[in-house]
Protein backbone atom coordinates (compact mmCIF):
# COMPACT_ATOMS: atom_id res chain seq x y z
CA UNK A 1 0.00 0.00 0.00
CA UNK A 2 1.10 3.00 -1.24
CA UNK A 3 0.86 5.20 2.16
CA UNK A 4 1.26 2.30 4.50
CA UNK A 5 1.81 3.76 8.39
CA UNK A 6 1.16 7.36 7.27
CA UNK A 7 -0.73 9.82 8.82
CA UNK A 8 -2.69 12.69 6.84
CA UNK A 9 -4.66 15.38 7.18
CA UNK A 10 -7.18 16.47 4.84
CA UNK A 11 -9.43 19.48 4.92
CA UNK A 12 -12.73 20.23 3.00
CA UNK A 13 -12.48 16.41 3.09
CA UNK A 14 -17.22 15.77 3.91
CA UNK A 15 -17.51 15.98 0.16
CA UNK A 16 -15.99 15.99 -3.64
CA UNK A 17 -11.69 16.43 -4.04
CA UNK A 18 -11.73 15.77 0.08
CA UNK A 19 -13.50 12.94 0.04
CA UNK A 20 -12.44 10.67 -2.51
CA UNK A 21 -9.30 11.57 -1.46
CA UNK A 22 -9.85 10.26 2.25
CA UNK A 23 -11.07 7.07 1.26
CA UNK A 24 -8.45 6.51 -1.38
CA UNK A 25 -5.86 7.40 1.16
CA UNK A 26 -7.17 5.11 3.91
CA UNK A 27 -7.86 2.28 1.22
CA UNK A 28 -3.71 2.62 0.92
CA UNK A 29 -2.93 2.29 4.90
CA UNK A 30 -2.81 5.70 5.52
CA UNK A 31 -4.55 7.02 9.01
CA UNK A 32 -6.75 9.44 8.32
CA UNK A 33 -8.32 12.88 9.42
CA UNK A 34 -11.10 14.62 8.11
CA UNK A 35 -11.79 17.99 8.38
CA UNK A 36 -14.85 19.70 7.40
CA UNK A 37 -17.42 22.43 8.31
CA UNK A 38 -20.45 20.12 7.37
CA UNK A 39 -22.18 17.40 9.29
CA UNK A 40 -21.48 15.06 6.16
CA UNK A 41 -17.60 13.94 7.81
CA UNK A 42 -18.44 11.79 10.59
CA UNK A 43 -20.24 9.93 8.35
CA UNK A 44 -17.50 10.05 5.77
CA UNK A 45 -15.21 9.08 8.70
CA UNK A 46 -17.52 5.93 9.85
CA UNK A 47 -17.44 4.63 6.49
CA UNK A 48 -14.22 4.54 5.96
CA UNK A 49 -13.97 2.46 9.13
CA UNK A 50 -16.48 0.10 8.43
CA UNK A 51 -14.39 -0.48 5.10
CA UNK A 52 -11.28 -1.35 7.31
CA UNK A 53 -9.68 1.98 7.29
CA UNK A 54 -8.45 4.30 10.25
CA UNK A 55 -10.18 7.70 9.95
CA UNK A 56 -11.40 10.56 12.31
CA UNK A 57 -13.47 13.72 11.98
CA UNK A 58 -12.59 17.04 12.83
CA UNK A 59 -15.07 19.41 12.61
CA UNK A 60 -13.22 22.53 11.47
CA UNK A 61 -13.87 25.74 9.64
CA UNK A 62 -10.54 26.64 8.12
CA UNK A 63 -10.77 30.24 8.30
CA UNK A 64 -10.30 30.53 11.60
CA UNK A 65 -6.97 30.24 13.15
CA UNK A 66 -7.62 29.04 16.49
CA UNK A 67 -9.78 25.58 14.80
CA UNK A 68 -6.50 24.77 12.51
CA UNK A 69 -4.44 25.06 15.83
CA UNK A 70 -7.57 22.77 17.09
CA UNK A 71 -7.52 20.58 14.03
CA UNK A 72 -3.35 19.69 14.19
CA UNK A 73 -3.22 19.17 17.62
CA UNK A 74 -6.26 16.76 17.57
CA UNK A 75 -4.74 14.92 14.85
CA UNK A 76 -1.26 14.66 16.44
CA UNK A 77 -2.92 13.54 19.82
CA UNK A 78 -5.03 10.91 17.65
CA UNK A 79 -1.80 9.56 15.75
CA UNK A 80 1.19 11.25 16.55
CA UNK A 81 2.44 11.74 13.42
CA UNK A 82 1.66 14.34 10.60
CA UNK A 83 3.11 12.72 7.04
CA UNK A 84 0.77 14.22 4.57
CA UNK A 85 -1.22 17.80 4.94
CA UNK A 86 -3.56 18.27 2.14
CA UNK A 87 -5.23 21.68 1.87
CA UNK A 88 -8.19 21.21 0.21
CA UNK A 89 -10.62 23.65 1.30
CA UNK A 90 -12.19 26.54 -0.75
CA UNK A 91 -14.87 28.84 -0.76
CA UNK A 92 -16.32 30.35 -4.12
CA UNK A 93 -18.22 33.37 -2.87
CA UNK A 94 -20.65 34.90 -4.32
CA UNK A 95 -19.46 34.93 -8.06
CA UNK A 96 -20.41 38.64 -8.77
CA UNK A 97 -18.49 41.21 -10.88
CA UNK A 98 -15.44 42.67 -8.51
CA UNK A 99 -17.62 46.64 -7.98
CA UNK A 100 -20.28 44.37 -6.57
CA UNK A 101 -18.60 41.76 -4.18
CA UNK A 102 -18.99 43.16 -1.11
CA UNK A 103 -15.58 43.88 1.23
CA UNK A 104 -17.06 41.01 3.91
CA UNK A 105 -17.57 37.85 1.10
CA UNK A 106 -13.09 39.01 0.00
CA UNK A 107 -12.43 38.79 3.54
CA UNK A 108 -14.17 35.01 3.72
CA UNK A 109 -12.60 34.21 0.85
CA UNK A 110 -9.22 34.91 1.33
CA UNK A 111 -9.40 33.54 4.98
CA UNK A 112 -11.16 30.04 3.81
CA UNK A 113 -8.53 29.88 0.63
CA UNK A 114 -4.96 31.28 1.21
CA UNK A 115 -4.88 32.35 4.48
CA UNK A 116 -5.51 28.83 5.98
CA UNK A 117 -3.30 27.86 4.01
CA UNK A 118 -1.06 29.73 5.21
CA UNK A 119 -1.43 29.30 8.56
CA UNK A 120 -1.75 25.08 8.08
CA UNK A 121 1.58 25.17 6.67
CA UNK A 122 2.59 27.41 9.56
CA UNK A 123 1.57 25.02 12.14
CA UNK A 124 2.52 21.95 10.39
CA UNK A 125 5.84 22.37 8.97
CA UNK A 126 7.75 22.08 12.36
CA UNK A 127 5.89 19.19 12.88
CA UNK A 128 7.87 17.76 9.53
CA UNK A 129 10.93 19.18 10.07
CA UNK A 130 11.53 17.77 13.06
CA UNK A 131 10.22 14.30 11.12
CA UNK A 132 12.22 15.31 8.36
CA UNK A 133 9.81 14.53 5.61
CA UNK A 134 6.36 15.29 4.99
CA UNK A 135 4.40 16.11 2.16
CA UNK A 136 2.10 19.19 1.73
CA UNK A 137 -0.67 19.76 -1.13
CA UNK A 138 -2.81 22.77 -1.60
CA UNK A 139 -5.44 22.92 -3.95
CA UNK A 140 -5.52 25.47 -6.45
CA UNK A 141 -7.72 26.11 -9.38
CA UNK A 142 -7.28 26.01 -13.33
CA UNK A 143 -9.05 29.58 -13.42
CA UNK A 144 -5.93 30.82 -11.45
CA UNK A 145 -3.63 30.05 -13.72
CA UNK A 146 -1.67 31.59 -16.51
CA UNK A 147 -3.62 32.43 -19.56
CA UNK A 148 -6.79 31.49 -18.12
CA UNK A 149 -9.31 33.71 -16.12
CA UNK A 150 -13.41 34.05 -15.69
CA UNK A 151 -15.76 37.06 -15.25
CA UNK A 152 -17.13 37.37 -11.50
CA UNK A 153 -14.40 35.09 -9.67
CA UNK A 154 -11.73 37.53 -9.09
CA UNK A 155 -11.31 37.57 -5.68
CA UNK A 156 -11.25 33.51 -5.87
CA UNK A 157 -8.85 33.35 -8.61
CA UNK A 158 -7.07 35.56 -6.42
CA UNK A 159 -6.92 33.57 -3.38
CA UNK A 160 -6.39 30.32 -5.47
CA UNK A 161 -3.09 32.51 -7.64
CA UNK A 162 -2.00 33.44 -4.13
CA UNK A 163 -1.89 29.46 -3.31
CA UNK A 164 0.25 28.69 -6.01
CA UNK A 165 3.00 31.52 -5.43
CA UNK A 166 2.93 30.66 -1.69
CA UNK A 167 2.64 26.99 -2.58
CA UNK A 168 6.20 28.07 -4.73
CA UNK A 169 8.07 30.06 -2.06
CA UNK A 170 7.56 27.36 0.80
CA UNK A 171 8.81 24.77 -1.47
CA UNK A 172 12.14 26.16 -1.57
CA UNK A 173 12.02 26.85 1.85
CA UNK A 174 11.79 23.70 3.04
CA UNK A 175 12.69 20.89 0.37
CA UNK A 176 16.38 20.85 1.41
CA UNK A 177 14.97 20.05 4.39
CA UNK A 178 12.73 16.54 3.26
CA UNK A 179 9.05 18.46 3.16
CA UNK A 180 7.95 18.34 -0.52
CA UNK A 181 5.29 21.32 -0.94
CA UNK A 182 3.10 21.16 -4.25
CA UNK A 183 -0.32 22.56 -5.23
CA UNK A 184 -2.67 20.58 -6.85
CA UNK A 185 -5.04 22.17 -9.63
CA UNK A 186 -8.12 20.18 -10.74
CA UNK A 187 -9.78 22.42 -13.40
CA UNK A 188 -13.26 21.73 -13.79
CA UNK A 189 -14.43 18.49 -11.55
CA UNK A 190 -18.06 17.57 -10.54
CA UNK A 191 -18.35 18.18 -6.69
CA UNK A 192 -20.42 20.59 -4.86
CA UNK A 193 -18.36 23.52 -5.10
CA UNK A 194 -18.92 23.68 -8.89
CA UNK A 195 -22.97 22.60 -8.74
CA UNK A 196 -23.06 25.47 -6.11
CA UNK A 197 -21.07 27.66 -8.62
CA UNK A 198 -23.34 26.66 -11.22
CA UNK A 199 -26.30 26.86 -9.78
CA UNK A 200 -25.79 30.98 -9.24
CA UNK A 201 -25.55 30.84 -12.93
CA UNK A 202 -28.91 32.11 -15.94
CA UNK A 203 -28.88 28.93 -17.15
CA UNK A 204 -27.24 26.05 -15.22
CA UNK A 205 -27.86 23.13 -18.06
CA UNK A 206 -26.02 26.13 -20.35
CA UNK A 207 -22.88 26.39 -18.13
CA UNK A 208 -22.06 22.36 -17.76
CA UNK A 209 -22.80 22.03 -21.89
CA UNK A 210 -20.15 25.24 -22.02
CA UNK A 211 -17.69 23.82 -19.13
CA UNK A 212 -17.73 20.02 -21.40
CA UNK A 213 -17.00 21.79 -24.56
CA UNK A 214 -13.64 23.79 -22.75
CA UNK A 215 -12.43 20.99 -22.13
CA UNK A 216 -9.62 18.74 -24.64
CA UNK A 217 -11.42 15.63 -23.23
CA UNK A 218 -14.74 17.27 -23.37
CA UNK A 219 -15.91 16.26 -20.26
CA UNK A 220 -15.80 16.88 -16.11
CA UNK A 221 -13.72 15.45 -13.92
CA UNK A 222 -14.93 12.97 -11.72
CA UNK A 223 -13.42 13.33 -7.54
CA UNK A 224 -11.65 10.24 -7.45
CA UNK A 225 -9.74 11.08 -10.98
CA UNK A 226 -7.98 13.91 -8.98
CA UNK A 227 -7.90 11.93 -5.76
CA UNK A 228 -5.69 9.41 -7.75
CA UNK A 229 -3.41 12.47 -8.07
CA UNK A 230 -3.13 13.90 -4.70
CA UNK A 231 -2.11 10.19 -3.97
CA UNK A 232 0.51 10.57 -6.32
CA UNK A 233 2.19 13.61 -4.58
CA UNK A 234 1.68 12.36 -1.38
CA UNK A 235 3.19 8.96 -1.58
CA UNK A 236 6.58 7.97 -2.50
CA UNK A 237 5.93 7.73 -6.30
CA UNK A 238 6.12 11.43 -6.21
CA UNK A 239 9.02 11.34 -4.13
CA UNK A 240 10.70 13.93 -6.87
CA UNK A 241 8.13 16.37 -6.89
CA UNK A 242 8.00 19.64 -5.13
CA UNK A 243 7.38 22.98 -6.06
CA UNK A 244 5.28 22.67 -8.97
CA UNK A 245 1.40 23.28 -9.44
CA UNK A 246 0.59 19.57 -11.08
CA UNK A 247 -2.60 20.56 -13.55
CA UNK A 248 -5.42 17.17 -13.89
CA UNK A 249 -7.57 19.84 -16.36
CA UNK A 250 -8.54 17.20 -18.80
CA UNK A 251 -7.14 20.14 -21.19
CA UNK A 252 -8.65 22.92 -20.10
CA UNK A 253 -5.86 25.18 -20.41
CA UNK A 254 -5.06 24.58 -23.84
CA UNK A 255 -9.02 23.92 -24.99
Amino acid sequence: MKLDGKAAIITGATSGIGEASARLFAAEGCKVTIAGRGDLGETVASSIRDAGGVAQFVRTDVSETAQIQALIDAHMATYGSLDVLFNNASYEGPVTPVQDTPEEEFDKIIATNLKSVFTACKIAVPIMLKAGSGSIINTTAASAHEGLAWANLGAYIASKGGVISFTRALAVEVSPQGIRVNSLNPGLVETPLLHSFADKTPDPAAFWDAMRQMQLLKRISKPEEIARAALFLASDDGSFVTGTDMLVDGGLILG
